[in-house]
């Protein structure tokens, strides 16, 4: 589950991001990994602090915090009057633009997916995007996401034999593999926005906190992270590899949209599925974010025993479906706002504060090696964000 909402379906425009990166890719998406299991390990480390215990003199870690939030306003405190207030208000509002963009995203896939699976009858692509978002319609009123998890659970089956699948045709082509599709020599412009398409797929912070909450010995925490971001490199970097040996330049911004004409329509239906009910997830995490702010005065979900959703609550809910439609009816390609996405919160929340949340809060008790990777980090997450910012705009301002 850590790698849910970044995971999924937008592992499929790995391989798109690779032909624009070349070889420097593959070295990212191993070096992506490692930086992201590092800054996940730093920021769940903010959660604690050290205290001396009475008599026995020894130092033991004490989990003083429980979210991104109370991080961010420990680490404000101090700084300036109401700082920590705001802090915590910038987190929130990052949080729920990265929610909401992978709202617009699985949007945007469930369109591409429906228009290419009837495009035997000409469907205009405005109308499958009107058509996703009546499926959609039902979020308005999830009060329990147990059912939604549950098919969620079996989605992402189906998305890892789907996966499974596509690597095994690659693997049938292998014969007409051709290195040459990778090249040293990219354009600067699609190797940043392959850079932030790379950070946004490894994204999953803001799940941290809570998720080591959860577990019954946090002892072990370090540990799943390192197998997970592990596990998911190597998945990353085959599946990608594969695709970009077996269709070239010629690789599709969904991989999908690759495969040979009689076997593209069942896979295409089996996504435009996962799509869809995957959506709920990061709709629900975003509402209940805006919901629960002090200042919206949207004081619950429900109002009634019966379980109905009060109308604050549905206005809230309805500006953020509505909202990621006329995104995904804006943004003319997945891979720019994936790019563009990973570049704003995902280098923001990945790279850049848990790095300055480590330096800190916990500077008296960094060797200078910690000090120097957390640095060196900070200064290539700002650097990734602010070039990778400026020509994801850049080519989304040119397609529209």
């Amino acid at each position: 589950a850590l790698h849910h909402i970044p995971e999924g379906i937008f592992v499929l425009g790995l391989p798109f991001a690779l032909v624009q990166s070349g070889y420097v890719g593959l070295v990212l998406l191993v070096l992506s990994a490692w930086v992201c299991n590092h800054t996940g390990r730093t920021l769940v480390s903010c959660l604690y602090e050290e205290e001396m215990s009475g008599g026995s003199g020894s130092v033991s870690k004490v989990r003083v915090r429980t979210s991104y939030q109370d991080i961010m306003e420990a680490c404000c405190k101090g700084l300036w009057p109401n700082w920590s207030g705001v802090g915590g208000l910038m987190v929130n509002v990052a949080q729920v633009i990265e929610l909401l963009m992978t709202c617009t995203l699985y949007l945007l896939v469930s369109t591409s997916l429906l228009f290419d699976s009837l495009s035997w009858v000409a469907v205009p692509r405005s109308v499958c995007s009107l058509v996703s978002l009546v499926f959609l319609l039902p979020c308005l009123l999830l009060t329990d996401l147990r059912p939604v998890s549950t098919l969620s659970l079996l989605c992402s089956l189906a998305h890892i034999l789907i996966s499974l699948l596509v690597m095994l045709y690659c693997l049938s082509c292998a014969s007409s593999w051709s290195w040459s599709s990778l090249s040293l020599s990219v354009d600067p412009e699609d190797f940043l926005v392959s850079v932030g398409v790379i950070i946004f797929s490894y994204t999953s912070q803001i799940f941290l906190p809570p998720l080591e909450g959860s577990m019954e010995d946090r002892g072990q925490f370090n540990v799943m992270l390192g197998w997970t971001h592990g596990a998911a490199c190597i998945m990353k970097t085959m599946f990608s590899l594969m695709a970009v040996l077996t269709w070239g330049p010629e690789t599709s911004e969904v991989i999908t949209d690759n495969l040979p004409s009689d076997l593209r329509p069942l896979v295409n239906l089996c996504l435009l599925a996962k799509a869809q009910l995957s959506y709920p997830l990061p709709f629900y995490a975003a509402a209940e974010i805006l919901q629960t702010y002090p200042r919206l005065h949207v004081v619950d979900v429900c109002l009634s025993p019966g379980g109905t959703v009060s109308r604050p609550a549905l206005v809230v809910r309805g500006t953020l479906l509505m909202t990621s439609y006329l995104l995904a009816l804006l943004v003319p390609r997945f891979s720019l706002l994936m790019g563009l996405t990973g570049s704003v919160t995902g280098a923001a929340m990945t790279l850049i504060l848990p790095c300055l949340f480590h330096l800190r809060l916990q500077w008296s008790r960094l060797t200078v090696k910690d000090r120097l990777i957390d640095v060196g980090i900070l200064s290539l997450g700002v650097i990734c964000s602010v070039s990778g910012v400026i020509c994801s705009v850049k080519r989304l301002l040119e397609g529209l």
